[in-house]
């Protein structure tokens, strides 16, 4: 451990000069705006089956509570410390219906309007829990790695030594007292990690492993028929890329038709340049084995709850933070020319290499066929609220 934490030291004290200033630039945006409304003013507060988001924010509570007092929530600064919470979490735990939780969000929240620069309005997208087919053994049908974390990677949360880095966190190695980048997604593919019993599990689809890569968690069905849970762990460090937006750029997926559907159906159909697509994205991701967990673990470190948890971005939100959301999703059966409406209380209990933005999230869709039909061509435009404790409401509103 002592050897960790003076390799940990280097790596900052080499990296963070020069990253200071790229950082500076991405403080908090000029003309965010928090402004108090009524929870009336909220679409679909009447209608929204309040009850369905209790297990999300039961788990957050319990999480908040078990932390101690002091603490900062994680996440955006306007979310205070644990103690801000304390109060409307154990109440929150005490009710057991839809209108209870009603009362507890009119009794302890004020809701705020989130907009930039005037705009309220944002991109809201969907992702799911994915299912892929697998084994403990290499084989000829098993070929593709999933890799549990490898133990020289270093993940530094710069928050942790710069408030005015908050959220933020740079990922490598460090070779001869630097820290440099680690290997991107071509390099570990092509074998940067073989030899060295890092593999966690042999699944039988590339194009799957990748979009498991994007989900961030999934189930892999074993040959004995069993179901084993994978769990993101962390990342390599490099930028997250969206390979649709080069299918769109050389014309080969009209920006119309763009989907995750769209993208395995080009990846399958081309399995000869199926690589230097997915190479595109150098970002890598690392697990490690869920067992039969309860649930998806989000980076709020809770269990994610289907339809009820959002991914948001953290430079601008804090974790755990009832959100009301207001978008709109597409029909899986497609018997619908319009997108289904989607007024619902959520939790923000997750984050995301493309989740990035003022009003940008992402909707936990849950497991199977129906969440990866809504998920994949999900991105769509929406509005959110915050809702805080009054006490940093009244802070955030002013300022």
């Amino acid at each position: 451990m002592r050897g960790f934490l003076k390799v940990l030291a280097v790596a900052v004290f080499v990296v963070l000069p020069l990253l200071a200033a790229f950082f500076l630039l991405e403080q908090k945006p000029d003309g965010l705006v928090f402004r108090k409304v009524q929870f009336a003013d909220l679409p679909g507060w009447a209608e929204d089956d309040l009850s369905r988001t209790l297990p999300a924010l039961y788990k957050s509570c319990d999480k908040i509570l078990s932390m101690p007092s002091s603490r900062r929530m994680p996440g955006a600064r306007i979310g205070g410390r644990v103690r801000d919470w304390e109060a409307a979490c154990q109440d929150i735990l005490l009710a057991n219906d839809g209108a209870a939780l009603r009362e507890v969000l009119l009794r302890h929240f004020q809701p705020l309007e989130v907009s930039v620069g005037g705009n309220a309005e944002g991109t809201f997208t969907g992702y799911y829990e994915t299912l892929l087919h697998g084994s403990d053994a290499k084989s000829e049908r098993y070929a593709t790695p999933l890799y549990v974390r490898p133990p020289e990677l270093v993940s530094v949360d710069l928050g942790v030594f710069r408030p005015d880095l908050k959220g933020r966190r740079i990922a490598g190695e460090v070779k001869n007292g630097k820290l440099i980048p680690f290997a991107d997604r071509g390099a570990i593919t092509s074998g940067a990690l073989e030899g060295r019993d890092l593999e966690l599990l042999w699944v039988d689809d590339p194009v799957d492993a990748f979009f498991l890569h994007i989900q961030g968690s999934g189930r892999v069905r074993m040959p004995d028929g069993s179901l084993r849970m994978i769990g993101y762990h962390d990342q390599n460090g490099h930028a997250y890329y969206a390979v649709g937006r080069t299918l769109i750029e050389e014309g080969e997926v009209a920006r119309e038709d763009m989907s995750m559907q769209a993208i395995r159906v080009w990846l399958n159909d081309n399995p000869d340049r199926m690589d230097e697509l997915m190479n595109k994205n150098r970002s890598f991701i690392f697990f490690r084995d869920l067992g039969e967990s309860e649930g998806p673990f989000g980076s709020a470190a809770v269990p994610l709850t289907a339809r009820r948890s959002l991914a948001v971005d953290r430079k601008h939100l804090p974790l755990h933070a009832p959100v009301w959301l207001s978008t709109s999703h597409p029909d899986p059966d497609h018997k619908l020319s319009q997108p289904i409406l989607f007024n619902h209380l959520m939790v923000a209990q997750d984050t995301g290499g493309a989740i990035n933005g003022e009003i940008r999230g992402d909707v936990f869709w849950g497991f199977g066929e129906e969440a990866e039909l809504i998920a994949g061509p999900m991105n769509n435009k929406g509005r959110y609220w915050l809702l805080l404790p009054k006490a940093l409401a009244q802070k955030a509103a002013e300022g």
